[in-house]
Formats: C-alpha cells, sequence, structure tokens
C-alpha cells in the first residue's frame, strides 16, 4: 500500500533552489518494463504554456536519456538526505552496467503506470512537451562551455508539465 498522497499543485510551497540543487532528486523513466534513474542537481520550476512544468538537463552519454527519449512520462524524485549517498551512487553508476536499483536498495513504485521511488518524500510525475536539444551555438557566454562542456557533451533541455505532485506521508524514519 503506498504512503503517497496527491498534493494540489497551487497547494505545493517549497524552495526550487533548495530542493533542486542542494538536496538533488532522481529522473526515472521505464521502457519495456524495465526503469533506469540518474540523480540530477540541474532544472527549474514554473509556469510556461499555461501550465506547471519542470526542466530537466540530461546529457547524451547518459543511460537514462535513452528511457526518457523513447517514452512521454517520467518521475522527479525528491528522497530525504538519509539517502545521500544512494543518490551519490546513482549518480555515478551506469545502469547499461548493473542493475544499480536494485544495488542501491531503493524501492520502485508506481503511479499512473510512471516509476518513482517509495523512499522519496516528494515525487513529481511528469509528462514531456518539448526535448531541446542544447549545443554551441545557444551559449551566450563562452566561459560556460569551457567550464561545463570540455567534452562537447551538450545536455538535452527536457520540459514536462507536472501531472501529479505526490507527497510522503510516511516520516524519514518510516520509510
Amino acid at each position: 500500500m503506498s504512503n503517497f498522497v496527491k498534493q494540489n499543485i497551487n497547494d505545493f510551497s517549497f524552495n526550487p533552489f533548495t530542493m533542486i540543487g542542494k538536496e538533488w532528486f532522481l529522473i526515472t523513466a521505464e521502457h519495456e518494463g524495465k526503469q533506469n534513474t540518474m540523480t540530477a542537481s540541474w532544472g527549474g520550476v514554473g509556469i510556461l504554456f499555461g501550465k506547471p512544468v519542470a526542466y530537466i538537463f540530461i546529457r547524451p552519454q547518459r543511460y537514462t536519456k535513452e528511457f526518457v527519449d523513447v517514452t512521454s512520462h517520467f518521475s522527479l524524485s525528491v528522497l530525504p538526505e538519509t539517502y545521500r549517498k544512494q543518490l551519490n551512487y546513482l549518480g555515478t553508476v551506469s545502469g547499461r552496467t548493473e542493475d544499480k536499483i536494485t544495488l542501491s536498495n531503493l524501492t520502485i513504485e508506481k503511479e499512473e503506470n510512471i516509476p518513482f521511488f517509495k523512499e522519496a518524500n516528494t515525487v513529481f510525475l511528469c509528462k514531456k512537451l518539448v526535448a531541446q536539444p542544447i549545443d554551441e551555438s545557444s551559449f551566450l557566454d563562452s566561459a560556460l562551455v569551457e567550464r561545463w562542456y570540455k567534452e562537447k557533451d551538450f545536455h538535452t533541455m527536457y520540459i514536462a508539465e507536472i501531472e501529479s505532485v505526490l507527497i510522503n506521508t510516511k516520516s524519514d524514519e518510516e520509510i
């Protein structure tokens, strides 16, 4: 039985700079019955096309990108600080080479057939709206390319409608 309840996005309050930049999140998608995930700390939320949206960035070499590219939905799971070790692991090991979700000892749940993590305190269920590759000509400040893209492995930006926000009703200790 799920410990999650849907939260009206208009009643949901959080600091995106802390949640995204410091707490991080897991981008998770499924294709043909298999899930993959990656840790991310770049992204944001806002309103676009009259909808609540999240935007995320994935480099071309990330295995999770293959899953996000072929599906219409993905989740963003924000886990408590007690899971920092797992977040680090999931951000550095490829799902191509090992079953990192199983080895992380985290648990996949699904809502509306979208995978997310049971251990999360907050989950955004997202429907892709835009996938926009970024290239070197996009940058107005060349110092950004020099600092973040030495390998020229430019991200794809995904903009997705936040269709649901799920809040875990269990405390960190109960999860």
